[in-house]
């Protein structure tokens, strides 16, 4: 479901840990999973996404995350986000990925992979 991601990335830019620990486990299924190049590994549920967000906000202060564009198909949601922020030189910088996100009956994420860039790589 569009909304349960959208407010997944949406979270991404929250400042503090709680809040974006709070909204992530509202979006995700019990035992949710999410992975993308940068993770290591599949993290399995709320707390481990939790972390992982958390990491990347202490790690770029004032980055953030949207989703710019999405489609919908039978509870399988392909989502291209933006991650944008100031870069080391102090100039505004932007990169993009392909999620593709499985959700269940209720709305909530069961599975997000993301890949990056909007198309496959060469």
């Amino acid at each position: 479901m569009v909304d349960a991601t959208n407010k997944f990335f949406a979270a991404w830019s929250m400042q503090d840990p709680s809040a974006q620990a709070e909204v992530i486990e509202q979006c995700f299924a019990e035992n949710g999973t999410y992975s993308d190049p940068r993770s290591g590994e599949r993290l399995s549920g709320a707390t481990a996404i939790a972390n992982y967000v958390a990491m990347f906000s202490a790690n770029a202060p004032g980055w953030g995350a949207e989703v710019t564009k999405s489609d919908s198909i039978n509870n399988y949601t392909r989502a291209i986000v933006q991650f944008s922020g100031k870069g080391p030189d102090g100039q505004e910088m932007a990169q993009h990925g392909t999620y593709f996100v499985d959700t269940n009956a209720d709305g909530q994420i069961i599975a997000i992979a993301g890949f990056v860039g909007e198309t496959p790589a060469d």
